[in-house]
């Protein structure tokens, strides 16, 4: 459902000036026309309490100069401002038929000296919420009252968008003359949908590593002996060296080579120290209590 009452307009009249769509399952449509008369203040009041008195109310008044924009009737409803077709009731074809009067002449186009401001706006959120496209169905508008245009009997029934009244089956009227069609949608230009967002693939959580207590006990006691580039248990070694870098007691111009060699030792000695261990304690053998506090530290998990 789109809007039935501009919030922006003024309130014209009893409300009351139609009824129900005669083809609601039709496209939506505007119709613009012109009053034929001049702008400001006293011309929208004038023209406003005229177009009441003779019964021929549209559904909106609006002053191209001003921006005043006032609302006679609810748009989901008919309004007064079209001639029939013959038996064809045109104020009633399609889901809407929003009827327009701008205070204005046909003969000076409006879009040549208007100035669309913030009521333009709402008049057109207003006219896109019932599924109005932005098209002109019926092509050109008049020029002038003998100037032949399309009144397409098919055009009227089946096409949704704009129409200048000069386009409707029956009606012999050239308004709104020869507006800037494209100026109606530029001065209010339908908002940028926001672009999709594309979800950033997670990265996932590194597990935590686990090292095995008894294996490097083993490595620190086989690997000072070995050759250059021998290992025992580098995958338990390696989450060691690691810590023992970061918490700058190992060398970091030593590679995590998986080798808990002499300089490992003495680095993990110096871990021991500092944890508050001394004598044979501070061996640089690892034992379980200061390998906990180094995982816990520097993330990894000890397994006895």
């Amino acid at each position: 459902m789109g809007e039935i009452w501009i919030k922006e307009a003024e309130r014209l009249g009893d409300g009351s000036i139609g009824g129900a769509m005669d083809s609601p399952s039709a496209p939506g449509r505007v119709v613009w026309h012109t009053t034929e008369s001049g702008h400001g203040n006293t011309s929208f009041k004038n023209v406003g309490q005229y177009l009441i008195s003779i019964g021929a109310e549209p559904h909106i008044l609006y002053d191209p100069t001003t921006d005043r924009l006032g609302q006679y009737g609810p748009l989901n409803e008919s309004a007064r401002a079209l001639k029939n077709d013959g038996l064809t009731r045109t104020n009633r074809t399609g889901r809407v038929c929003i009827q327009i009067e701008v205070l204005a002449k046909a003969a000076t186009p409006f879009t040549g000296y208007w100035k669309p401001g913030p009521n333009f706006k709402a008049l057109m959120r207003a006219i896109r919420s019932w599924g109005v496209p932005d098209v002109w169905p019926a092509g050109a508008l008049a020029t002038s009252y003998g100037d032949k245009v399309s009144r397409s009997r098919t055009t009227w029934a089946t096409k949704g968008g704009h129409y200048g009244h000069a386009n409707i089956p029956g009606n012999d009227h050239w308004d709104p003359g020869n507006i800037n069609r494209n100026a109606i949608f530029a001065a209010a230009p339908k908002p940028s949908a926001p672009a999709p967002s594309t979800p950033k693939p997670s990265t996932p959580t590194p597990a935590t590593p686990t090292v095995d207590l008894s294996n490097l006990i083993a490595a620190a006691r086989r690997d000072p002996g070995l050759k250059q580039g021998q290992t025992t248990h580098p995958a338990d070694v390696k989450p060691v060296e690691s810590a023992l870098k970061r918490a700058g007691l190992l060398n970091p111009a030593y590679s995590s080579d998986g080798a808990f060699g002499s300089s490992t030792v003495e680095a993990y000695r110096k871990w021991q120290r500092h944890v508050g261990l001394t004598g044979d304690a501070a061996d640089g053998i690892p034992g379980r209590t200061s390998l906990e506090k180094l995982g816990a530290r520097y993330g990894f998990k000890v397994r006895a």
